[in-house]
């Protein structure tokens, strides 16, 4: 009898399961090369906006922290079927360090996403950490797919790129994507910009009587069809230095691409503008970038990219003079070769000229270690490495 109790237990689990269509989905990316860049300084143990590295400068030979091709990162990702067609999601994704194993930044467990959300045929509404607008409709449209090690892809999107305390809702119609979002606290700590606290104080949302502590907002309209896509968007994200006072970063963007077989040509110019709380520039810049990519078989993928940085007026604090520094160009290379359809190998190369790596120097503060040295002109960096996605 007991055994028979739970035999139609089981059959009754089974039964609700497949009526509600609940699925739960395990997933990742493992991205780990060996790395070799010329001409990189020694960042400050407090860096902060426009502040360049210190001496020792020279050449660097090991294991960077990032993948050349793919974050790493591990998630789970689910979806119950309400009937109607109507639906429940959620995603949680941790982001990580594969050559040390720790959290990316030093953060939490799901620092890349952590979301749950209802949808239908008009579209889904998420809510949590999760993608800004801008970021989830320009990425389509990279040049070396949004690839960490070369590409500046922080610099094009901007540090809120994934904002804490996040609605955003998005709709899919035909070959064109509606997006929106808006963030009650994107979450970005002081002690992530060091002195860059002047104008990214972020982290301070949510704080009764300041209802615009680190809010941000956006939307976008993206279309891909079959041959020809496009995107237009804008993002803004207002920053609290302190409680209260709270300064803008703004961006607007436009990108096109143009696919015919194995090739794929994309383009794009970003908009920025970033003002301290008390309405003084810290940042006035326009961003270009276009790119090739070819299949020359189905194993073998090549993609390389241009990268210019208009910089108009710049201001490492909030007294200072704005200035008009050099302006940083890049170009990058991949070279990616399919061993499996879950396993590559590839080849990244990268070349800054008034600038270092992924614009990753005095106006991002040196979040991805490619430091700037006083007076330089040239960075060379060379990656070749294994990723896995499972």
């Amino acid at each position: 009898m007991k055994r028979r109790l739970i035999a139609m237990a089981a059959v009754g689990a089974m039964a609700g399961t497949a009526h509600a269509q609940t699925s739960v989905t395990l997933y990742g990316v493992v991205d780990l090369g060996v790395e070799y860049v010329n001409r990189v300084a020694t960042a400050p143990s407090a860096p902060g906006l426009g502040t360049l590295g210190t001496a020792p400068v020279g050449s660097r030979f090991g294991l960077p922290n990032q993948g050349g091709l793919s974050a790493s990162r591990w998630g789970l990702r689910g979806r119950e079927d309400l009937g109607g067609g109507a639906y429940a999601f959620f995603t949680l994704e941790s982001q990580f360090n594969t050559d040390t194993g720790t959290f990316t930044g030093g953060s939490g467990l799901f620092n890349r996403q952590a979301l749950l959300g209802l949808g239908n045929a008009y579209g889904k509404l998420s809510f949590g950490k999760q993608y800004s607008s801008f970021m989830e409709s320009m990425v389509n449209f990279s040049p070396t797919r949004f690839a960490p090690a070369y590409e500046p892809g922080i610099w094009w999107v901007g540090l809120d790129y994934k904002p804490n305390n996040t609605i955003k809702y998005a709709g899919n119609f035909g070959p064109l994507t509606a997006l929106a979002h808006y963030s009650f606290g994107a979450g970005l700590p002081v002690s992530s910009f060091g002195a860059g606290g002047l104008l990214y104080g972020g982290g301070a949302g949510e704080t009764p009587g300041a209802p615009r502590d680190d809010t941000a907002w956006g939307g976008a309209l993206t279309y891909l069809g079959q041959n020809f896509g496009g995107s237009i968007a804008y993002d803004q994200w207002n920053p609290a230095a302190t409680v209260g006072n709270t300064g803008k970063v703004r961006k607007a963007g436009v990108a096109g691409s143009y696919t015919n077989g194995p090739l794929k040509l994309m383009a794009g110019y970003r908009w920025g503008d970033q003002t301290f709380v008390n309405g003084n520039t810290a940042l006035r810049d326009d961003y270009w970038f276009a790119g090739v990519n070819y299949r020359f078989t189905p194993a073998l993928d090549m993609q390389l990219g241009y990268f210019y940085s208009n910089v108009k007026k710049f201001a490492s604090t909030n007294s200072s003079v704005a200035t008009n520094p050099a302006n940083p160009q890049q170009v990058s290379f991949v070279a990616d070769y399919a061993l499996s359809k879950r396993t590559d190998v590839y080849l990244s190369a990268g070349w800054a000229h008034n600038g270092s790596l992924g614009n990753d120097g005095p106006f991002t503060l040196f979040l991805f270690n490619y430091p700037q040295a006083p007076g330089q002109k040239n960075m060379v960096g060379v990656t070749t490495g294994v990723r896995h996605v499972f």
